[in-house]
């Protein structure tokens, strides 16, 4: 096991960075807000998408053997009856007699008292981590649906479809991002459990003769790729052999891939070898053929497969945990600073009039900006002193600010400062948009 001593920063400090900046708010706070369930703000919106148009771009349009695929969110309710979720996707749930705050108990430091109160648990119950609904007009005519807990459910359903409109051929894969519904009644570190999350996953086909242990080793290490590309450094990963009874019967082998988060090491992302069981039990289940023709062999079986699966949320709470520093500068005062890797930085860079009410410095200001956000997402700064509009976007991580002063008037050119650094230089507006690929790579 790796040492688990929380990171430096703490999830209070995240929380309420991200409110008061704009990346994530609890939901529906006006009513009293919803257990385990949050909002993404401008800033967080715009955090998530860069995070999921890296991970498309990597795993998906930049590899031969992957494409995509937009699933559903409520299948046909007979596709979770052939995965086994009906039967299995269900979890203990105990009652605390005192204060009737509900519990896991497997999450639970203390089975015997309540973490709230201290009072005493009831007997444990089973309940479904699926959310139902109904589809129909009347309830109780109504066929019963659910939303679907994991996107990897239509992957599989539109398997066939994929190989008979594509030119794919195994070894292949698809990948999908998407919302999945978990009905969770323990209380859930932020972002880090939600009642509604986002799952990045992949099911990558594979010939049941081939090595499958190469190919795992080989998605692993394109897992750690993935991680260099957004800025999380591999020291603050662990990857958890899942062993024995405590793996899924039908896996050969599963890796829980765990971050540093300030509690600990908890799972962000996994890797799991699944056999053929999905595509046998739709194929048992619908009575559809799932087999896959080798046309050069003229082989027919059933695919194997490996599974990468990655969570958004938590993912972008990793960056947010990573990136966030406090420092304490020369002249003794304090500054929070999250240094993004400029590709997932929700602004790549803010634009600045040195003074805000000198027509002609807003109106150059302006004349950049739109230039450059055509090409980068930017945003126009003109609120406070300039020192204050410093430590804004410090604070929200954008890498670089562009200020227009009086010089810039007469030399056509404007004062660049580094995040990181806080060194500034002076750079011409025209070669600007050049200067900022290059420092953005």
């Amino acid at each position: 096991m790796p040492k688990t001593e929380p990171s430096k920063v703490t999830l209070e400090k995240i929380v309420a960075l991200c409110k008061r900046r704009g990346f994530v708010f609890p939901s529906s706070e006006i009513y009293g807000g919803l257990a385990n369930s949050y909002n993404y703000g401008p800033l967080g919106a715009e955090l998530k998408k860069n995070v999921k148009d890296l991970w498309w771009r990597y795993f998906v349009r930049e590899r031969e053997d992957m494409t995509g695929l937009d699933g559903g969110i409520i299948l046909n309710p007979k596709v979770w009856e052939a995965s086994g979720h009906l039967k299995n996707f269900k979890d203990s749930l105990v009652e605390c007699k005192k204060c009737h705050h509900r519990f896991r108990p497997d999450k639970l430091k203390d089975a015997s008292k309540c973490p709230d109160c201290g009072g005493g648990f009831t007997d444990q119950k089973m309940f479904s981590g699926m959310f139902k609904t109904f589809i129909g007009p009347v309830e109780k005519d109504a066929l019963v649906a659910y939303l679907r807990p994991e996107t990897a459910g239509a992957i599989f359903l539109e398997y066939k479809n994929v190989v008979n409109s594509t030119v794919k051929k195994i070894p292949f894969g698809i990948g999908q991002i998407g919302k999945a519904f978990r009905n969770e009644i323990t209380a859930g570190q932020f972002i880090f459990r939600m009642l509604e999350f986002e799952q990045m996953e992949i099911e990558y086909f594979i010939d049941p003769e081939s090595d499958w242990n190469e190919t795992f080793e080989r998605w692993v290490k394109d897992i750690y790729g993935f991680a260099r590309i957004i800025g999380l450094p591999e020291e603050h990963f662990y990857n958890h052999e899942i062993e024995g009874d405590d793996r899924a019967f039908y896996s050969k082998r599963t890796i829980d891939i765990e971050y540093l988060y300030p509690w600990g090491h908890d799972e962000i992302w996994a890797i799991a070898y699944r056999t053929d069981y999905d595509l046998s039990r739709h194929q048992e289940h619908s009575g559809e053929k799932m087999e896959y023709l080798d046309e050069k062999s003229g082989r027919r079986f059933l695919p194997h497969v490996i599974e990468p699966t990655f969570g958004v949320d938590r993912t972008v709470l990793a960056l947010l945990v990573e990136a966030y520093n406090e420092e304490t500068l020369e002249n003794g005062e304090q500054r929070v600073v999250l240094k993004f890797n400029p590709r997932v930085a929700p602004y790549k860079a803010a634009v600045f009039p040195l003074l805000k009410n000198k027509p002609q410095l807003v109106e150059k200001a302006r004349e950049i900006f739109n230039a450059l956000k055509n090409e980068f997402t930017v945003e126009f700064d003109d609120n406070g002193n300039i020192g204050k509009r410093y430590r804004r976007q410090d604070e929200i991580g954008t890498p670089f600010c562009v200020t227009v002063d009086f010089d810039s008037l007469e030399k056509d050119d404007v004062t660049v400062r580094d995040r990181d650094t806080m060194k500034q230089e002076r750079v011409k507006i025209g070669e600007l948009p050049e200067y900022l690929k290059e420092k953005l790579k």
